[in-house]
């Protein structure tokens, strides 16, 4: 994976973290609503992303982003993907359908962010190009 291929995700994974804490500042109570969640979860989470979107744009702007940096990044986001399960076993009683689709959808998103970074991370440095 080029260099170029690599910071592309970082910043994809760090806007869809941007909207996800946009969402959880100015707008807890009606997508908590909406998904059938406590708006302090949404709120909560919105929180989570801000860190790790900041920590995604610290990786992208690295000349060569650090490997071990995005390897933490990555294990981040399997760790949101466990919570969002988690969430959906805690509150499927009150979640929506839609919100039940909406957290799966993204859970399954963000792994596939966590295994592009991972592999970028992990690729020899000879066959990382610019």
């Amino acid at each position: 994976m080029s260099i170029r291929n690599l910071k592309t995700i970082l910043i994809a994974d760090a806007f869809t973290c941007a909207g996800v804490f946009a969402a959880g500042l100015l707008a807890a109570e009606p997508v908590g609503a909406l998904l059938g969640l406590p708006a302090q979860v949404v709120a909560i989470g919105g929180w989570i992303c801000l860190a790790a979107a900041l920590s995604m744009i610290v990786a992208a702007r690295q000349a060569v982003p650090n490997p071990a940096f995005v390897k933490l990044i990555a294990i981040g986001n399997l760790g949101w993907v466990a919570a969002s399960f988690a969430v959906i076993a805690a509150f499927s009683a009150q979640m929506t359908g839609l919100g039940i689709a909406v957290v799966t959808a993204q859970a399954l998103g963000v792994l596939g962010f966590a295994v592009l970074e991972w592999k970028g991370a992990v690729a020899p440095r000879a066959a990382v190009t610019v």
